[in-house]
Order: C-alpha cells, then structure tokens, then sequence
C-alpha cells in the first residue's frame, strides 16, 4: 500500500478539493490520512456524474435560467464527481443552518442540555410562593407549550398552586422562540395556568401522553424582566432536551427562530460562519453570514462548503452513537416539515433552503456503486415548484446509474425517533427541595 503521508497524497488532494489545510486540527487529517489509504482514486470527474448534472442544467437552461448562478457539487468520499460555479458563494437560505448546527456541535457535545432554573423569593404556605417565581434561562432554544405544561405539573405535584407575587424572568430565556423576555415570561404565565389557555395551549396538550394533567399555578403579580435575577432558593433544575434532537427538530422544519437562537448562543454569524469553515477545511471566503438561519439573500455559501460542512458533521458523530442521519429529516421517514411531496430517493438525509428566487438542497445520497455521495445543488429561479422537482430528478438519476445500497451505511443509519422526541417530558424537571405537601 502507498505510504500516504509520505507520498504527500493527503495534501496534493486537499489542494485539488481546495480544502484548507490549516483549518484542520492533526486528528482530522489523521482520520483523512486513514480513509484516503482505503480508497482508489479515479484522475479525472465521474463521467456518469458530469453527464447527469449535464442533463440537469440543460433542463434548467431550457427553462430561461442562466447556468452561472446554478451551483451543484457531488462528492464521492473525498472525490469530487461533478459541479458547476461549484466554489461560487450562493444565496443558500436554510442550508445556513447545516453551517449552525456545525458551529453549535463544535461548542457543545450533542448530548448537551440547556438548563432553565425554577427558584422562589419566599416560602411556601398553603401551597403559595409567598414571594416571586423566579426564571433563569441559560439559552433553550426549544422551550414550548408542551414543556411549560410538564413545568406546571411539576409544580403542582410540589403543591404549588399560586405565586402571591410576580414571575421574574432573568438570563437567556426564551418561550415558543421568543426572544423578548417580556413576552416570553407572558406566554410563560398563561401557560402555567391552564384556566387562562386558548386554543393553542389546549391543542398541544392534546398532543401530549395521554392522561397528561393541566397544570394549576395562578400567578398573582405581573411579568418582571431582570437583568441579575433575584437572590431565590432553587427548587427546580429543568432540563432542555438533548442538543442533537433540537437540531434535529430545527432542520426538519427549517426553524428560523431555533437557529437563530442557537447561533446567538454560539456568539453570532461570525461565529458560526469561522467553527464551520474551519470544522469543515474550507475557505473561510466561501461561507458568507449575517445570521445563524439563511432568511437574507446575504447569506451565502458555494456548494463544496455546504458538502464540506456536512462531511465534517459526519466526521465529528464518528465518535458518537449518532450520524447526520440524526440531525437531518430523512427522506421516507420524516415526511413532514420540509420534505412533504418531496421525491428525494429514500433513506436520504438532506437540509431544504427556500428564499422567494433561492431553492436549495444538501444531503448524502446512499448509492451501491459509488457507496455515500456527498450532494449540494443552489438554484436560483422564481419557480420553485419547478426547482424541487428538478431537483428530486437529478437525484433520482444518479440513482438510477449507481443503484440503490442493499442495506443502509451505519454513517447514515438514524436513532434518533424524530416523531416521538420526548417534547413535555416532566422526567427532565429535577426537583431540588423537599416535596411541599398540598394544602387541605
């Protein structure tokens, strides 16, 4: 066998890729080093591949669309296939958010949990706070109906029933993905009463287990944001769901809201667009932000980043029990949100991105032939009906030559259960005081 590092091939292909070298740390080149030994590199682009894009953009062309500004890359391990302006940053909308959940995975472990805590300015009489509620976010981006309702039975089951004064919300705390600490200790209050809930409330609780209880917790005062919080006895440590499962619900729906909150939470744009670059080993040059979800035409990103990031995504859950398969809707399986009347190949994991002329889609396709290919295609166009399909297309015939696996590559195998997240869980709110026994 050639002696990889010897022979410089690790380098001379990062070169060809246009990967920069000096955003990866010695591990990754290592594991690079490991599998490039096990792999035969053809010299040149697969000519099965350049005659499907080929194909592709003609249909585009024919459609009025000039063939610049329509980037694709197909990647076949670390062997580009096929592009076309596949180094170009693009408007790529949600494809964004592959770039947040990188940067986010580089700061925190996917079994990271955001912790909200629960404490009282006063003791408990008659199961009444005789003093605040006080609520101390520490940047859950996915605190919801469901989870306020388990907060309020959680209370309940301490024999709280009432607060005498008000609801004090204090550091990162966010409710339903709002952001404004006013409104999200509103929304916050209303649902720990069930006798204030609207429809909407009423709703998502019929979505919960069923036999789960509607929380009692009349707060007397009004809403108080504090910058410092309130000197208060703990009595609840709630806990967010998993990192890897927000992620995962924030792509299958495309979020806004979520990533932006995620990406605030890693440090910004900036920050997000410099983890994922050098997560990724692209230049920094072809990832372009102004915020963590795509929503700006701003926002842009060439086709070998967003395929580079979702390698380094792959790479990074080597170590985990997780693959992207975790963290992306999958075609056939998560048929809701953003993959509804989609025709992608089955057992796809992909990300959607959607401006008003921007339809985008990035993923890794499972093929016999040529094992895990590594695709990112960003249209530009007003037709995006038209886009998608054309889109599903190509991916249909690059299956149509390569085939379909016989059984799925572990690198893309799922376990997470995107349909039953466990939302509502009253089991993530640790109760850290003595149980207070309800009134008579």
């Amino acid at each position: 066998m050639i002696d990889i590092i010897s022979s410089g091939l690790v380098s001379v292909w990062l070169e060809m890729a246009g990967v920069n070298q000096e955003g990866l740390n010695a591990s990754v080149l290592e594991d690079l080093e490991t599998e490039l030994s096990q792999v035969v590199f053809p010299q040149q682009p697969d000519p099965v591949a350049e005659a499907v894009v080929q194909q592709y953009l003609n249909r585009l062309s024919a459609k009025g669309l000039s063939k610049d500004i329509q980037g694709v890359w197909v990647q076949s391990s670390w062997v580009p296939l096929a592009k076309n302006s596949g180094t170009t940053p693009l408007p790529a909308a949600s494809l964004t958010k592959i770039a947040t959940s990188l940067a986010s995975l580089q700061v925190w472990s996917p079994e990271h949990r955001f912790e909200t805590l629960i404490g009282v300015t006063g003791p408990i009489v008659g199961g009444v706070v005789q003093g605040d509620l006080v609520i101390t976010g520490n940047g859950d981006p996915f605190f919801i109906w469901e989870e306020a309702i388990a907060l309020g039975n959680t209370l309940n089951q301490m024999g709280i029933r009432g607060v005498a004064g008000n609801l004090i919300i204090s550091g990162s705390f966010y409710m339903n993905y709002e952001v404004d600490p006013m409104k999200a200790g509103q929304l916050l209050k209303q649902a720990l009463n069930s006798a204030s809930w609207n429809e909407e409330i009423i709703y998502q609780h019929s979505r919960m287990t069923p036999g789960t209880a509607k929380p009692q917790v009349l707060i007397a005062g009004t809403v108080v944001s504090q910058l410092g919080g309130a000197n208060s006895t703990l009595i609840i440590r709630h806990q967010s769901l998993a990192l890897a499962e927000i992620i995962k619900q924030m792509n299958i729906y495309s979020n806004n809201l979520m990533a932006e909150i995620l990406a605030a939470n890693v440090g910004g744009a900036a920050t997000v667009r410099q983890l994922a670059a050098q997560a990724a080993g692209v230049p920094i040059d072809e990832i372009r932000l102004i915020n963590g979800s795509g929503l700006e035409p701003e926002n842009q990103i060439s086709p070998r980043a967003v395929v580079g990031m979702f390698m380094a995504l792959a790479r990074y859950l080597q170590d985990t029990n997780l693959t992207v398969a975790d963290l992306f809707p999958i075609s056939g399986i998560d048929t809701q949100g953003t993959l509804e009347d989609r025709k992608i190949p089955i057992s796809t994991p992909v990300k959607t991105g959607t401006l008003s002329d921007v339809s985008a889609l990035a993923g890794v396709l499972p093929t016999r032939d040529r094992g895990l290919v590594w695709f990112a295609i960003i249209n530009r166009g007003t037709d995006l009906d038209g886009l998608r399909a054309d889109q599903d297309l190509l991916l249909q015939q690059l299956v149509s030559q390569w085939g379909s696996p016989n059984t799925l590559p572990e690198l893309i195998q799922p376990h997470i259960d995107s349909h039953h997240p466990g939302i509502g869980d009253s089991n993530r709110n640790q109760i850290l005081v003595q149980t207070v026994a309800p009134s008579s």
